[in-house]
């Protein structure tokens, strides 16, 4: 038998996985396979491909059987054991959105530290809680294999005090109200990356946008975290898919007192029903949007891009400059539009687009005469592996 780690991000209604080798004398872990089920408790469906791209399985799954993330789990467990039977899982890598104010290190997990992970769920109220029952859930497949939790805020965790802070009183931050940051697991693989690819550039600073249906922006300077547009859970900063984004705390007064709405119904409001969709009133997804022809997609684009414009400028003044911009995400890979109309404006700060590099989703699509500008595929699992791998005791190390 082979030794694996697998890897797992549960969501509200999905359990996304990912297999990889690994071994005592490896240099990194390499992947085998990744897939997902969605639609949990709605209707269920399973997707896997092989490490290189080729489809392995696409099939709807009954709906009376995949009810919960275990249930998800099961099918996801035997498919990997039909496929690839001489891998064995000896670690599990999972993807937690928020460590609160004590974690910011991958953590071998334990019932005592699980119950302080279980006081984070109301910092991330979209992911945490679905992050834990994901990880019951292979506990009880695998009660004998190490549980590893990596988190989305730990890149972060090295911000000066005053990136973190709100003006409020002192002992509110002491108790842990702060900025956070998140999708730190991405900005760590893009730092990564960036080294292989840049490496004059790397060291420097550097802006990335992880734009995607849950997005934002990070200020780095020498590989490291300085200040990032997410703040005390990921509602702040740039508008999501669903997600409003910065927002003047006396909306939300207004509407608490002035309109009578109920905090559970302000919380809907505002991780469910804002960003492109509120803005839109068609979709969440770029995509559908930018085939639209109806003027207001056009116009949630554009306030979209114009809150990454102002972000962008804003990192710029806290890291001192910028000597490389990345777009990473699912939108921020993929979208040339979402791109070229940012960028439009930034001529300011050096960049200029190479229009046929950003058609076809270059790695760098900068001008010659322009500031470095990269759009890089973002690979959190392989983040989630190696750091699996390093502390259930393996040698696999980030490339």
């Amino acid at each position: 038998m082979r030794s694996s780690v697998l890897v797992l991000n549960a969501g509200s209604s999905s359990i996304k996985f990912a297999l990889y080798a690994v071994a005592h004398v490896t240099i990194d872990a390499v992947e085998i396979c990744r897939g997902k089920v969605t639609g949990i408790g709605t209707t269920p469906a399973f997707d896997a491909e092989s490490g290189d791209g080729q489809g392995l399985s696409h099939r709807p799954l009954d709906p009376s059987g995949i009810s919960d993330h275990a249930s998800a789990l099961a099918v996801i467990l035997d498919f990997l054991h039909e496929a690839f039977p001489d891998q064995k899982v000896d670690a599990v890598g999972h993807r937690v959105v928020h460590g609160g104010p004590h974690h910011f290190q991958p953590l071998l997990l334990t019932e005592a530290n699980e119950a302080e992970l279980d006081l984070c769920a109301a910092l991330a109220p979209l992911h945490a809680p679905h992050n834990m029952a994901g990880i019951r859930a292979a506990q009880a497949a695998f009660p004998a294999v190490p549980q590893i939790a990596c988190f989305d805020t730990a890149f972060h965790r090295h911000h000066p005090w005053v990136s973190d802070t709100f003006a409020l009183p002192r002992n509110y931050f002491d108790e842990g109200v702060r900025r956070y940051g998140f999708h730190g697991l991405s900005y760590e693989y893009v730092s990564q990356k960036l080294r292989e690819i840049a490496p004059d550039v790397a060291q420097g600073r550097v802006i990335v946008g992880h734009l995607g249906a849950g997005a934002s922006i990070c200020g780095i300077r020498e590989g490291r975290s300085v200040c990032s547009s997410m703040g005390f859970t990921a509602l702040d900063g740039l508008p999501m898919g669903t997600r409003c984004g910065q927002i003047d705390p006396g909306v939300l007064l207004y509407l608490l007192g002035e309109k009578g709405m109920s905090v559970e119904e302000v919380t809907d409001l505002l991780y469910n029903k804002s960003g492109l969709l509120g803005l839109s009133g068609i979709s969440s997804d770029m995509r559908t949007l930018e085939k639209s022809d109806d003027p207001r997609a056009r116009e949630a684009i554009d306030y979209f891009a114009h809150r990454i414009r102002r972000e962008i400028g804003a990192l710029a003044a806290v890291i001192g400059g910028v000597d490389a911009l990345v777009f990473t995400g699912g939108i921020g890979e993929n979208s040339p539009l979402l791109r070229e109309i940012v960028c439009q404006e930034l001529g300011w700060l050096g960049f200029a687009l190479d229009e046929e590099k950003n058609a076809a989703n270059e790695i760098e699509i900068a001008a010659p005469s322009s500031v470095r500008c990269f759009a890089i595929p973002t690979n959190e699992e392989i983040v989630i592996a190696r750091h699996t791998a390093r502390l259930a005791g393996y040698a696999s190390s980030a490339a």
